[in-house]
């Protein structure tokens, strides 16, 4: 099967409604999203939703939801009218009837009746003499009255397909030549009855007749393509062109885990990963400019974007690597927006605050961040009444407890009468008392630690925290000096 040029491109992502979207289906979703973009092409979302037991509406709901976060849009769709709708699978069974009638009329399909144990034990039997596992074909020859007697008696049964004795041969746009032996499948599953079709039915019946020139999706369908194929050969359907995306793996070349980062993206969308930052992280997946370049806007994507620069060999799932770009992207945010996003994790407290304190707030720790949920431990105590934290925390380096308490009684003077109640009055008043308190006490002059550090712990209840000089102004003169009194009083306990 040569690739063929095509003119009117048209792409789907098809998701099954049974959970969130994962990372790996939100990249297949966003690599259509951008071939059919740059190829001035549809891009069509369709909703697989025939396993009635498991699909339930909120989640196709929470699909669009989440597509929407990351910018990714749709020309037809669930919600979006197009010329061949409708695009749910469970609102299209006359189509699957039709076309399973189709294959009975022409011997092409039967109903087997084998039960499980019976399958199972066919199975084992073909493993222990070294068989490739497949069904013998055995309901191949019941006679139409058995059949139709089983039918009756509402037997179990399942639809196979004939699947021919032939080399099913075709181009993946990603992964070049390939080519099956179909003898080795046996005679596929591809409806449990009339109108319960599955899979590897509905997909072929749905791509002829949604005009799909592209199927771009993960490699774990690459098998599945062979058996598309010959259901399109006996229908005389012209069939898409593939490009199987490789795997996403976890930094040890194993299947992708939750451990590494196997979660939907919904979870993502939570924990404070930006949209833009996500789409940027999950595209180098596979796909790779041609330059060093790694850091991509949507719109930079739709114009660099192709096929053929996603490589064949699997993608390393990188947390740091994701993170990295986030707190790129964190940064580059107006501080206002970021405040705006960053609002949903503060702790209870910050709706007392007035919207330019928590700007400063969001200002000092936007560099820390590696995403908006880290912002909650990050400034926790700047709403919090009292902090909790060891009074060995207060100590830098060989002070002792007696040191810690002149250097923030040192502090506290001159916070006490200071007259304007800014960050670059309480710095230039602190550092000048730093110099003179390490000079009395016999330490470094330059060591400014000796006096900033018990500070800046009385303040934030922290180990590693933004500078006294910026908390204090945004704490308040009457905040922070009530704090260091309890820091003080806190060096008087047991």
């Amino acid at each position: 099967m040569k690739n063929k040029k095509i003119n009117n491109i048209r792409v789907r992502f098809a998701p099954s409604p049974t959970g969130s979207i994962h990372i790996g289906g939100a990249r297949t979703a966003l690599f259509n999203y951008l071939f059919a973009r740059k190829n001035k092409g549809s891009f069509i979302l369709r909703i697989e939703d025939t396993d009635k037991e498991r699909s339930d509406l909120k989640w196709v709901q929470k699909i669009i939801e989440e597509l929407q976060w990351l910018g990714i849009s749709w020309d037809e769709g669930p919600d979006v009218d197009g010329p061949f709708g409708p695009y749910k699978q469970s609102q299209r069974s006359d189509f699957y009837v039709k076309y399973l009638k189709i294959l009975f009329e022409n011997n092409l399909a039967y109903y087997c009746f084998c039960g499980q144990e019976e399958l199972e034990a066919k199975r084992q039997e073909q493993l222990a003499r070294g068989a490739a596992p497949q069904y013998d074909g055995k309901c191949r020859i019941l006679s139409k009255e058995n059949i139709e007697n089983n039918l009756k008696d509402n037997r179990p049964s399942v639809i196979r397909f004939k699947t021919p004795n032939k080399k099913v041969k075709f181009q993946d746009l990603i992964r070049g030549s390939i080519e099956f032996d179909a003898s080795l499948l046996g005679d596929i599953i591809i409806a449990k009855d009339l109108n319960t079709p599955l899979y590897n039915f509905t997909v072929v019946i749905d791509d002829f007749e949604m005009k799909i020139s592209h199927v771009i999706r993960g490699e774990e369908h690459l098998s599945n393509t062979p058996k598309q194929i010959l259901l399109q050969e006996v229908f005389g359907f012209n069939a898409p062109l593939y490009a199987h995306l490789p795997l996403i793996l976890n930094p040890d070349r194993s299947k992708l885990s939750k451990r590494y980062g196997d979660v939907t993206l919904e979870d993502y969308h939570k924990q404070g990963y930006l949209a833009e930052a996500l789409v940027n992280f999950m595209v180098l997946f596979g796909w790779n400019p041609g330059t060093d370049r790694e850091i991509f806007s949507l719109s930079d994507l739709i114009k660099k974007f192709s096929i053929e620069r996603v490589q064949k060999g699997g993608a390393i799932f990188n947390i740091q690597k994701l993170d990295s770009i986030n707190s790129l992207y964190i940064r580059r945010k107006p501080v206002d927006k970021l405040t705006v996003l960053c609002r949903p994790y503060f702790i209870e407290g910050e709706e007392k605050m007035t919207k330019k304190t928590l700007e400063k707030i969001v200002e000092i720790y936007k560099d820390r961040l590696k995403k908006l949920s880290d912002i909650r431990d990050l400034t926790d105590f700047f709403f919090r009444e009292r902090l909790e934290y060891g009074k060995s925390l207060l100590r830098w380096k060989e002070m002792t407890d007696g040191d810690v308490r002149e250097a923030l009684e040192q502090a506290e003077k001159i916070l006490t009468d200071l007259k304007k109640w800014d960050m670059k009055a309480i710095e230039k008043d602190l550092l000048k008392i730093s110099a003179i308190f390490n000079s009395q006490k016999g330490y470094p002059i330059e060591n400014r630690g000796y006096l900033l550090w018990p500070l800046r712990v009385a303040l934030s209840g922290k180990q590693a925290s933004a500078g006294p000089f910026e908390i204090a102004e945004i704490l308040g003169k009457e905040k922070t000096l009530r704090r260091i009194l309890e820091a003080k009083n806190l060096l008087y306990e047991n």
